[in-house]
């Protein structure tokens, strides 16, 4: 489905600028942004695959992955087709290397009433990078909020405080995931984009809007993974976003065109994990290695294992009804208690 596009202005004769992401593309009549779901017909902008979904899929909170977020409860996540960043190393290449509009259209009440069919908690914008088709999913969340369902953006961050705007008071939380931590070669040489600046810009104007904001940060082996650039990136979060701020460490696997780099040492990221909380952080964790002890949530104050998890699901729930820790009584940052949805699981039945 074809619909008008919201953050665009007019340019000379018939060229747009369109500024739902960092990238401000100015489109000629007839062209497509970078991310090639927003078009230029005519003078006005449009998108291309609203309502278009490429992957719809049931799934815990916790594998999107939010560690401090309505815990144990469950998300329908949607994605359409194409990006707005180049990753060499894209999991989800199949859909968001996609230059064409592909997918099953599914219109915003529809969705609501499948998240609802399904009895998920909320609707996760994921897969593919929600600002580009941001636009259907504010009105996805507009309707989900009347139901009762949250909203949540999984997101490469690099979007316009126009776009935040738009997100605030229907987005209610935000993943925002960096890649090599931050750095500029690496996001020249391997994202397809001049600096992470614009991440930090919009994850500043998200915690004004009063969006809950977790971080995950892609660490890649011998082009990523600078432990300098770590302490740099660390340091700005505690000082910007505040030192509850969640942030995860995330275990590179090779795919699309980086399938001849090696996996990410746990030994780098227990690194990094050192770097984090060295420098203040009080929630940090490793993601994509189950079984590890920083998987789980440590009070700050005593150390106690909070919130224990193997890989996407939580095993252990150490804290009363009003998040405190059970054994000294520290309110730990949480936004919301455990879900009625948690079901307790047996990991050596999934694993």
């Amino acid at each position: 489905m074809i619909k008008e596009a919201k953050l665009w202005r007019q340019m000379e004769g018939k060229k747009v600028e369109c500024y739902a992401c960092a990238r401000r593309c100015k489109i000629p009549d007839g062209s497509n942004g970078f991310c090639f779901v927003r078009k230029n017909m005519g003078g006005k902008l449009y998108l291309m695959n609203y309502g278009m979904l490429a992957s719809v899929q049931l799934d815990p909170i916790e594998k999107k992955p939010f560690n401090h977020f309505r815990p144990g409860s469950y998300v329908l996540g949607v994605g359409t087709s194409s990006c707005n960043f180049g990753c060499l190393f894209c999991q989800n290449h199949n859909i968001s290397k996609e230059h064409e509009v592909v997918g099953t259209e599914i219109k915003p009440d529809e969705l609501v009433d499948l998240a609802l069919k399904y009895k998920a908690d909320g609707i996760a914008y994921t897969y593919n990078e929600p600002t580009i088709f941001i636009e259907y999913a504010l009105d996805v969340a507009k309707l989900a909020h009347e139901k009762g369902l949250y909203n949540v953006f999984v997101t490469n961050g690099y979007m316009t405080e126009d776009a935040v705007k738009m997100m605030k008071g229907l987005i209610d939380a935000a993943v925002v995931d960096f890649k090599g931590n931050g750095e500029e070669k690496f996001a020249n040489r391997f994202e397809a984009v001049v600096s992470s600046e614009p991440i930090k810009t919009a994850l500043v104007s998200m915690k004004k809007a009063g969006i809950h904001i977790e971080i995950t940060d892609l660490i890649v082996p011998i082009v990523g993974d600078s432990l300098e650039a770590c302490d740099s990136l660390t340091r700005w979060i505690r000082t910007n976003l505040g030192d509850d701020t969640p942030l995860q460490f995330t275990r590179f696997y090779p795919d699309y065109k980086m399938l001849d780099y090696p996996v990410t040492p746990v030994s780098t990221l227990e690194k990094h994990y050192k770097v984090a909380k060295e420098n203040g952080l009080n929630y940090v964790y490793i993601g994509n290695v189950p079984g590890s002890k920083y998987e789980n949530t440590y009070c700050p104050k005593c150390g106690t294992a909070v919130v224990k998890r193997y890989g996407f699901y939580i095993t252990e729930w150490n804290l009363d009804e009003e998040n405190r820790c059970k054994k000294c009584g520290t309110k730990i940052f949480m936004d919301g208690t455990l879900s009625k949805n948690y079901r307790y699981r047996d990991i050596e039945a999934l694993y």
